[in-house]
């Protein structure tokens, strides 16, 4: 859901995931990089390949994919996605990219190097986060499941249930594969969900409550979404939609 949330009704209902009580670790974070970002980039999907961040934006009439300069945030290459579509989450596979949109079932699959349309594709349900393992494309819906997709069909191979200790764990939003994890953000919240894609089990969650300072914030639209891992040299990034900021942090967990 893209919906713009009411401050009061957000600080009153517990939207969020809260602590396990000597259940499941939870981490905090040390910044150890601060790089620009677009503050106008309403952040959808976002991954690290080769050097450079890869980015799609939504909001209809302002939805785009971007090649983006990590050090400086320069946009080296964009496309603008057609008014009626809502764009979500992206993901490359070999010389693709693939991009998946809100509500109108609609997929597109351009070239990685150029960002020229090839394809499009159709699913059903709404889009929201994708990421890859190197053998499956993953995909979240707003919902508590992660679906999976052949790369090369995109035929979903099936699904599976995010459990918080048995309870299920919905909004799902934005998604990345690190180190045989996924890790989720949680819409409209400042936490990250750690996920172990056999079983559906929430293995950790990641706390990034005052990472972007109040001084830095739009509104209530700005909230955490977007996490790419360089697998290379492991580090990890994060950042939300129209923040000025993209931060490179490492996890620390917290002790009771």
């Amino acid at each position: 859901m893209r919906i713009v949330i009411v401050a009061a009704a957000l600080a009153a209902c517990a939207c969020g995931p809260v602590s396990q009580a000597g259940g499941i670790p939870e981490y905090g974070y040390e910044v150890i990089h601060t790089y620009p970002h677009d503050s106008l980039a309403y952040t959808q999907g976002l991954f690290y390949l080769n050097g450079y961040l890869y980015e799609s934006t939504g909001l209809n009439g302002r939805s785009s994919i971007r090649k983006v300069r990590l050090e400086t945030g320069e946009i080296l290459e964009k496309r603008d996605v057609p008014e009626q579509y809502f764009g979500e989450g992206i993901i490359n596979w070999k010389d693709r990219l693939l991009e998946i949109t809100w509500r109108s079932q609609t997929g597109f699959i351009y070239d990685l190097t150029n960002f020229s349309l090839r394809n499009q594709f159709s699913y059903p349900g709404e889009g929201w986060g994708l990421t890859q393992d190197g053998k499956r494309i993953i995909m979240s819906d707003g919902s508590a499941q992660l679906r999976f997709w052949d790369p090369e069909s995109l035929r979903e191979l099936g699904r599976i249930t995010i459990t918080d200790e048995g309870r299920a764990v919905d909004q799902l939003n934005e998604l990345e594969w690190v180190r045989g994890e996924v890790y989720a953000n949680v819409y409209q919240t400042d936490r990250i969900a750690r996920i172990d894609p056999a079983s559906g089990k929430i293995k950790g969650w990641i706390d990034l409550t005052g990472i972007l300072s109040p001084a830095n914030r739009n509104g209530n639209e700005d909230v955490l979404n977007g996490i790419a891992y360089d697998a290379k040299s492991d580090r990890l990034f994060v950042t939300g939609k129209l923040w000025s900021k993209l931060f490179e942090i490492r996890l620390v967990k917290k002790t009771s």
